[in-house]
C-alpha cells in the first residue's frame, strides 16, 4: 500500500470591523459574503472598541471581530475580494483611520509572507492590536505567525504584558 498523503489548505484571518450604521449587521453580512470563498469558515465573538489611531479620539466605537477559514486563494486575490466587499456596503477612504461602515484586512494567508506596496502579510500591526489577537485566539490560538513563528496566543499574552 502506498502513503497517503494530506494535502492541508491554508488557514485564512480576516480582522472585521465597523464604527458607522449598523455596525454589527455590516460585520455579519460581511461574514457572509467572506464564507462563500474561505471554506470552514468561524467568525469570532464580535466586541465593541475604542478607536486607537491619534486623532480619532472622538470617532464612533467599532465593533470588531475576526473570521477564519481555509483557502488556496493567493493573497492578492483574498485581498481583491475583501476590497470588492468593502466597496459594494459603501466603504470610502477619504483620510487614512477614516470611519467606515466596514474595514477587512487580511491578517495571514497561511504561511504566506508578502511584502508589497499595497499589501504587507501578515498584516503589519496584528502584532499590536489586542482586538485582532483576542478574537483571533478565540478561534485558533495554536495559530502560528510565518514571521516571528510565535502562537496567537502568545503573541496576545506578550501584549498583555
Amino acid at each position: 500500500m502506498g502513503r497517503r498523503h494530506t494535502l492541508t489548505v491554508p488557514l485564512v484571518a480576516i480582522a472585521f470591523g465597523s464604527n458607522l450604521g449598523d455596525r454589527h449587521g455590516s460585520i455579519l453580512d460581511a461574514a457572509s459574503e467572506v464564507a462563500a470563498f474561505l471554506s470552514n469558515f468561524r467568525l469570532s465573538s464580535i466586541i465593541e472598541t475604542a478607536p486607537v489611531a491619534p486623532g480619532l479620539e472622538h470617532d464612533p466605537p467599532y465593533l470588531n471581530a475576526v473570521g477564519v477559514g481555509e483557502s488556496d486563494l493567493p493573497p492578492r486575490e483574498l485581498l481583491r475580494r475583501l476590497q470588492a466587499i468593502e466597496r459594494a456596503r459603501g466603504r470610502t477612504r477619504s483620510f487614512a483611520g477614516a470611519p467606515r461602515t466596514v474595514d477587512l484586512d487580511l491578517i495571514l494567508a497561511g504561511d504566506a509572507r508578502v511584502h508589497d506596496a499595497d499589501l504587507t502579510v501578515p498584516h503589519p500591526r496584528f502584532r499590536e492590536r489586542r482586538f485582532v489577537l483576542e478574537p483571533l485566539v478565540e478561534l485558533a490560538p495554536d495559530l502560528t505567525d510565518p514571521a516571528t513563528g510565535r502562537t496567537m496566543r502568545d503573541l496576545l499574552a506578550r501584549l498583555t504584558r
